[in-house]
């Protein structure tokens, strides 16, 4: 009977020895974690506060955490996110506008952004703040300014106003674009029209600036030609083209071709004669 007690007492001290080796195998495995890469741990504490704001989050990598707190992962790469939004222009028409937006959770403030905007940061902070910053721009202007002129300012004021509500969400925004306006087919057709009339209004503008400009080149030409004329019929003489005559006659004279020079012949000017080989 004694004998009978002590292995039962030896039984159950090997049981609870392996129980207890058990819990500790699962508690040493459930402590370890891994950051995967683009990705920061942020520790929340069961028996504490929650998420922990004072500590630096967990860089990527393995780590060690007390098996009874929790570890989130959260994506840090510039992620993009794709909007379709219908809003109102300046005069109530609706405009189908699609957008794409560029983000960034900022590193430091990423405990911050879980326990104060939640693990789903980008329905609840993110999108919403896209479609009013975008209502609230588009809603400053008409229909043919959104679709034509003002395209850039928009896209920056729309940029602009996401970007100060971001700010206040932990969340850094790197770029907005416009991808597409999307306009009612009449608006659209008219609006066309229109800047085709100005294009071809442009382009005849420029023809008759062309043209007078072409036109003005061609009558300082022509007085310059007239001027030149003028001051050439005034300042030559007579003599003065019976003296350039004998200087080109001398230099004929020159020349190994020429035979016979008589000198005054008609108007006083010389006469060459055998002038060939």
């Amino acid at each position: 009977m004694e004998t009978y007690q002590k292995v039962d007492k030896k039984l159950k001290l090997g049981i609870g020895t392996g129980i207890l080796l058990f819990i500790l195998i699962i508690m040493f495995f459930s402590s370890m974690t891994t950051i995967e890469t683009g990705y920061k741990g942020v520790l929340y504490k069961t028996f504490g506060n929650g998420v922990d704001t004072t500590q630096i989050p967990l860089n990527e990598g393995f780590h060690f955490v007390a098996p009874w707190n929790k570890v989130y992962k959260i994506n840090v790469k510039q992620q993009q996110l794709f909007e379709s939004m219908k809003v109102l222009s300046s005069n109530g028409l609706d405009i189908q506008l699609d957008a794409t937006v560029w983000f960034q959770p900022r590193h430091k403030d990423l405990a911050k952004l879980v326990k104060l905007r939640g693990l789903n940061y980008i329905d609840d902070v993110i999108k919403p703040a896209i479609r009013s910053a975008t209502r609230n721009v588009v809603g400053r202007y008409t229909p043919e300014e959104i679709y034509s002129t003002k395209r850039e300012a928009i896209t920056q004021e729309i940029f602009d106003e996401t970007n100060k509500i971001l700010n206040d969400n932990f969340v850094h925004l790197k770029n907005v674009l416009v991808r597409d306006v999307t306009l009612p087919a009449t608006i659209k057709n008219a609006i066309e029209r229109k800047l085709k009339q100005q294009q071809e209004a442009l382009e005849y503008e420029y023809r008759l600036q062309k043209e007078k400009k072409e036109a003005e080149r061609k009558r300082i030409e022509a007085k310059g030609i007239k001027d030149f004329q003028d001051i050439v019929s005034m300042g030559i003489s007579d003599k003065l083209l019976r003296w350039k005559g004998i200087e080109a006659t001398l230099k004929l004279s020159e020349s190994p071709n020429t035979k016979v020079i008589i000198v005054g012949g008609k108007d006083g000017l010389p006469i060459i004669m055998n002038a060939g080989k």
